[in-house]
């Protein structure tokens, strides 16, 4: 795995993860394949500010999307209104809406032109808790479930296609990713420092029927806020509305 770096708060170089907290993620991070950026995006803070306050989550699950190389990947088929932000610069958020009642988030990396992105999947709140309460109604034991699953993350953070294209390397923009500080690492299974790679795991991606079985679904080993794996279930054939006989007008009684 690369080492990802970021610049030091103070003196303008870079260093490696962890060693100045609250330092929001450089662009350089995203430069990289998906698959490479995603296992390093574990532990790291995603954060939006909102009029209602701010919710901030620790990242403990992701996968990764390759572009028009993936099957599985939204920009598989090509560029869309709906996907451009795929396409577009890396350390974008591309927020997408899916079975017509949930929103999730992605992190786009490598090159504009190229769609590869991160699916952010679950997190442990570090921030805001009881505005995320406010905005789950299922938090779950200690709170486990207000950002177990990419759309719950989303419900918990209030993040809507409003988002899709946020910069989340500015520090200006209210969608922000950065480095946890020492508190919130010491909350958690996911420190400021490098993850061990014994304390990352990898696997299949959930719900994913195209190049399912490629292990691009990393997530921090243990932790309780990770979500359960399904694998994709096809739907079965649905059977023939039956119809009443017609009458010998041709009309169908009610």
């Amino acid at each position: 795995m690369p080492v990802v770096r970021l610049a030091n708060a103070s003196s303008g170089e870079a260093g490696v993860r962890g060693e100045a907290a609250d330092v929001l993620l450089p662009r350089e991070t995203f430069a990289c394949a998906a698959a490479d950026v995603a296992p390093a995006l574990l532990g790291c803070v995603l954060e939006h500010d909102t009029p209602d306050g701010l919710v901030a989550v620790a990242l403990t699950e992701v996968e990764a999307y390759h572009g028009q190389a993936d099957p599985a990947s939204h920009a598989y088929r090509g560029r869309t209104p709906r996907n451009a932000v795929m396409f577009g610069p890396p350390g974008h958020a591309y927020v997408y809406f899916t079975y017509g009642m949930h929103f999730c988030v992605n992190l786009v990396c490598l090159p504009e032109g190229t769609a590869s992105a991160v699916l952010l999947r679950a997190g442990r709140v570090v921030e805001g808790e009881d505005l995320a309460r406010a905005r789950r109604t299922a938090p779950g034991p200690g709170g486990r479930d207000l950002a177990r699953g990419p759309a719950r993350l989303c419900q918990a953070l209030a993040i809507t296609r409003a988002q899709d294209g946020a910069d989340v390397c500015a520090p200006a923009s209210p969608l922000r990713v950065r480095w946890p500080t020492p508190a919130e690492a010491a909350a958690g299974r996911a420190g400021p420092a490098e993850l061990a790679a014994a304390s990352i795991s990898r696997g299949p991606r959930v719900g994913v029927s195209a190049a399912g079985d490629v292990p691009w679904r990393f997530w921090v080993t243990g932790d309780p806020t990770v979500s359960v794996y399904r694998a994709h279930a096809p739907r079965g054939a649905r059977p023939k509305p039956v119809s009443a006989r017609a009458a010998s007008d041709g009309t169908i009684p009610l």
